[in-house]
């Protein structure tokens, strides 16, 4: 039985049907199956989660989603899968189905497929350890410290410090990491707490850039299709 010192994980990952952008894309045939398949299969490779579960109100993808060996426990009402919906209520939702007897919750979204389980596992790892919240982040290739406003003169602003900054060679600004949308983990208590993974005291586990395309478009796709190749 997998656990990390004691303390029970459940992973959720949450997939709705509807997506404005990339119709149908969490259950779109990927590289010879179907996008949600490549989260279900890592998380089932993790040391430390001890449930994998899937929050979705169509019954299409729950049907998809047991044949590949993930449990859905429940059916996510319509009005937490809509485009306005947050991202954190399914993960809420969940904890209040079945998620009380879980020490830590752990996201996995279906849009980032080259993720490992190592990944996810690093992440708990961690959220465990520093007894905060971890989200996954990749480095930036462009730097933030290069930034500008275009301001309605027409002028341009700094973002981020001075135009000294720009003077400079990236290898001499300090590095800048964006999160990747791949993995998040927070204790239960945090999260029926604060209502999110973000927030004071937030640790971040860096991934390199080859694991870390969140898909949300067609060249998303494309681009993860390739790194895979």
């Amino acid at each position: 039985m997998p656990m990390i010192d004691g303390k029970k994980v459940l992973a959720v990952i949450p997939a709705r049907l509807g997506s404005k952008r990339l119709p149908r894309k969490n259950i779109r045939p990927f590289r010879g199956k179907p996008l949600l398949a490549w989260s279900i299969e890592e998380a089932r490779r993790s040391k430390f989660i001890d449930r994998l579960i899937l929050s979705s109100e169509s019954e299409e993808i729950i049907s998809l989603a047991k044949k590949y060996g993930c449990e859905a426990p429940f059916t996510r009402p319509t009005e937490l899968a809509t485009d306005t919906a947050s991202g954190i209520s399914p993960i809420l939702h969940a904890i209040e189905m079945i998620g009380a007897e879980f020490d830590y919750v752990v996201m996995l979204q279906v849009t980032s497929p080259l993720r490992t389980a190592a990944d996810m596992d690093g992440c708990i790892e961690l959220c465990h350890q520093s007894t905060h919240p971890c989200v996954s982040v990749t480095e930036v290739t462009k730097s933030p410290y290069w930034m500008v406003k275009l301001e309605k003169t027409g002028s341009l602003t700094p973002i981020l410090g001075s135009w000294e900054n720009f003077e400079k060679s990236s290898q001499h600004l300090p590095p800048a990491f964006v999160p990747n949308g791949a993995v998040y983990v927070a204790s239960t208590d945090h999260l029926k707490k604060k209502g999110s993974f973000y927030g004071p005291g937030t640790v971040g586990y860096a991934m390199p850039q080859s694991r870390s395309v969140d898909i949300d478009t067609e060249a998303d796709f494309v681009q993860a299709e390739s790194l895979l190749s």
